[in-house]
């Protein structure tokens, strides 16, 4: 009887760490959500955004914006390299002008 709960044991603590393992891998495998503008590292508002490639990007203002403009694929990457997951592009998401 003590060694079957001893082995009810060490498969509990087993479980249970895996688990432990498990969840940290699926957090640092899924990113980040993005909070901070990619031009100058304030927190982003959601209101001022641009549509790159099927990725939102979200900026802090319209100026940080503009400058997105001249070279996204530029701050895409400096996100992507810093562990951020940019949100998908809403499928009705209308291109803003």
């Amino acid at each position: 009887m003590k060694r079957m709960k001893k082995i009810i044991c060490i498969l509990a603590i087993a479980f249970f760490a895996a688990g432990s393992v498990l969840g940290a891998v699926q957090t640092v495998c899924a990113g980040t959500p993005q909070t901070k503008c990619p031009v100058l590292g304030n927190p982003i508002n959601k209101d001022v955004y641009a549509d790159y490639e099927g990725k939102r990007v979200y900026f802090c203002c319209t100026e940080c914006l503009k400058e997105f403009k001249k070279d996204p694929g530029k701050y895409v990457k400096k996100l992507e390299d810093e562990g951020v997951e940019l949100e998908k592009t809403p499928k009705e998401a209308k291109p803003k002008k």
